[in-house]
């Protein structure tokens, strides 16, 4: 093994130890199947191993790696035939629909629920979390993916930002939507659905 290999390979184990986690957090928040998305994140790596000589450090190793790793989603979604996640963010329908929950002068039509569950609690159910885990991949284009980069896979919102080629503006603009979209889906898939009788 030449010293330019062995170098290449610590600095991928680096970066397995570094943003493996991240990855594969955010390769779940599109996914369904966990299986696929360890697949992904693994070629993704294999990817950055074979193309390590196209990064050339303008942008922070992880930006560069999500970046591989969302074509490799959506390769997936394109073998499968699975319904993927748009990363169009021209889909006037998604701005609307966020629009459509406030008035005129910026304040709700409706108030949101109270929720007085345990967030600790819920997140120890397997029933919630699959309710979450589907109100997540229901979040659609930039609002989603900006979404799960930032909360899910704790990518630091200026890497978010190149990732998916965004403004800090519009950034937190989607940030904002997908959490709106997020509360109403949980509202009506888990808060407000009628208790099961004993």
């Amino acid at each position: 093994m030449s010293l330019t290999s062995a170098s290449s390979s610590h600095q991928l184990c680096d970066w397995v130890d570094q943003h493996g986690d991240a990855l594969l957090r955010y390769a779940l928040s599109r996914l369904s199947d966990r299986d696929a998305a360890e697949d992904c994140v693994q070629e993704t790596f294999l990817a950055a191993l074979k193309g390590k000589d196209s990064f050339k450090g303008d942008s922070a190793p992880l930006t560069w790696l999500i970046g591989i790793l969302r074509h490799k989603i959506l390769d997936h979604h394109r073998k499968t035939g699975s319904r993927g996640v748009s990363y169009d963010s021209s889909n006037g329908d998604e701005e609307s629909s966020v629009d459509d929950w406030f008035a005129r002068d910026g304040h709700w039509r409706k108030f949101p629920k109270t929720w007085d569950q345990d967030p600790a609690q819920l997140s120890e159910q397997a029933e919630f979390q699959r309710v979450l885990d589907d109100c997540l991949k229901a979040v659609p284009g930039k609002a989603g993916e900006a979404f799960a980069l930032r909360a899910i896979g704790d990518v630091p919102a200026e890497e978010v930002c190149k990732v998916l080629e965004i403004s800090a503006t519009h950034f937190w603009v989607l940030l904002h939507r997908a959490r709106t979209r997020l509360r109403a889906c949980l509202e009506l898939k888990w808060f407000g659905r009628s208790p099961v009788a004993s």
